[in-house]
């Protein structure tokens, strides 16, 4: 079972250090799941790279870079 998001954040300012750690991955990586839920949301319902950047702090080039269209493979010499 995982562990909900208010134990881990209460785990991650624990005095043991693998304890605090171990919690601040598993945050970490549940933001990024929820960054990137949100962000696919956003695109769904019409809205541009630079609203989703704005919203999130960070560049447009930041965000599209992330999350943008997967960049085509390089093409293979004949």
């Amino acid at each position: 079972m995982q562990p909900n998001a208010t134990a881990l954040a209460s785990d991650a300012t624990d005095e043991d250090p693998a304890i605090g750690l171990a919690a601040v991955a598993a945050l970490r990586s549940l933001l990024d799941s929820l960054e990137r839920l949100q962000v696919e949301r956003a695109r769904r319902h019409g809205w541009p790279w630079q609203r989703i950047a704005t919203e999130l702090g960070v560049s447009k080039q930041a965000v599209h870079k992330k999350y943008g269209e997967k960049r085509r493979a390089p093409r293979r010499p004949a």
